[in-house]
């Protein structure tokens, strides 16, 4: 079966052109799980949290039980203390079940959860499989996001952080390490800027470590999956170029560089100006695949315009630097700066505040022209033609 690009869900070598990311995972690995660290990958939406875990669980089955799980969707679980306590041993007796623990265990895990002291039923749990397990123990959990704002998620991460400090004084015994994965920064969960609103940090997880690795491409990075498409295809396309130009205009966010490869391999090749791959693979079709993914309908552009209504003053501050070229020192614990940078629409460049990347730019641009001067079509035309 040919290997495609792919944008949705979780990307897998085996199926997928995709960038090689093992230098990352590696130091994922060395440098916080094996220290025994707790941290969060909190990065931009689909910026390849889910395939990180992915990869970074089957690179660690070999030394670790991974219990990976996802808060996707698991709305019921947070209706009580014993609800969530009895759905979470569920999901990790069925974690614990696929990678084939020890019977007996499993047994002891998936015993009646008391219904007067939950949570310390579930603390008394997770001490014994992580004593009695034959490996150590990593938890993961995706998508925390969901259940950030609701009370049972933040005494959930309260229970985590005390085995973790008393495991540190060799009092306990809990996970090896504990990965969460979300847009949002844990240590930040109420984090507000909406005009009126008082901004409050009121997370237990101020125990994780700094997760500061750069999970963006590179473009070396991209090149290397251009080349693995090469290699299958033979189109004679000029790599280094196109990793170059694929990179200047998406910065290395990992859904814009699949989703403008994508655009190449099923829309501009095999049309009727490119009707070969090796005339899409170019310049020019390039170029007509960044006019395509502008004009786009997909969740990442929808997540944005979502949120800029959600954080009117993040608005303000993008639209005074697009349009009135106002020029803002980048001060990452400044709340608006913050959140802009952690929805990836802002970054720093050469300490000032700017737009992450130019297909960013141009869409944010557009978004707000049309808002302005609504209908005016001929001067949106304009401002896809200046960009590209």
């Amino acid at each position: 079966m040919p290997k495609n690009f792919n944008t949705t869900g979780v990307c897998i070598p085996e199926l997928h052109y995709m960038v090689n990311t093992r230098k990352q995972i590696d130091k994922i690995i060395t440098g916080y799980v094996d220290k025994g660290s707790y941290f969060t990958i909190n990065r931009a939406r689909q910026f390849g949290k889910t395939t990180t875990l992915y990869l970074l669980e089957r690179q660690l089955q070999e030394h670790y039980t991974v219990i990976r799980l996802s808060f996707e969707a698991a709305d019921e679980l947070f209706q009580s203390l014993y609800t969530f306590t009895k759905g979470l041993i569920r999901s990790i007796s069925r974690e614990l079940k696929m990678q084939k623990a020890d019977a007996g265990l499993i047994q002891q895990w998936e015993q009646p959860v008391s219904q007067d002291l939950p949570f310390s039923d579930l603390s008394d749990r997770i001490t014994q499989l992580c004593s009695d397990n034959g490996k150590k123990v990593v938890l993961m959990i995706d998508e925390v996001d969901k259940s950030a704002d609701n009370q049972i998620f933040l005494s959930f991460l309260g229970l985590l952080r005390n085995k973790y400090l008393e495991q540190q004084q060799k009092r306990d015994h809990s996970f090896q390490s504990v990965i969460l994965a979300g847009v949002y920064d844990i240590k930040n969960l109420k984090l507000k800027i909406h005009p009126g609103e008082e901004a409050k940090y009121n997370s237990p997880w101020n125990i994780a470590a700094d997760f500061n690795l750069d999970l963006s491409f590179q473009p070396d990075d991209i090149a290397g999956m251009l080349a693995e498409y090469e290699a299958d295809y033979h189109t004679g396309m000029d790599i280094p170029a196109l990793s170059h130009l694929i990179y200047d205009y998406t910065d290395g966010y990992p859904y814009m560089v699949s989703r403008i490869c994508m655009i190449i391999d099923q829309q501009i090749a095999g049309s009727k100006e490119y009707p070969l791959r090796k005339n899409a693979w170019t310049i020019s079709g390039f170029l007509n695949a960044i006019r395509i993914f502008l004009q786009d309908k997909n969740a990442l552009f929808d997540d944005m315009v979502k949120t800029l209504h959600q954080y009117p003053v993040l608005k303000e501050r993008i639209e005074d630097i697009l349009f009135c070229g106002t020029r803002y020192t980048f001060e990452i614990n400044s709340p608006v700066i913050n959140v802009g940078v952690m929805f990836g629409f802002l970054k720093n460049h050469e300490n000032t505040v700017a737009v992450a990347n130019r297909i960013f730019e141009t869409i944010l641009y557009n978004l707000f022209l049309s808002e302005k001067y609504p209908g005016n079509t001929g001067r949106r035309e304009k401002i896809l033609e200046v960009v590209v």
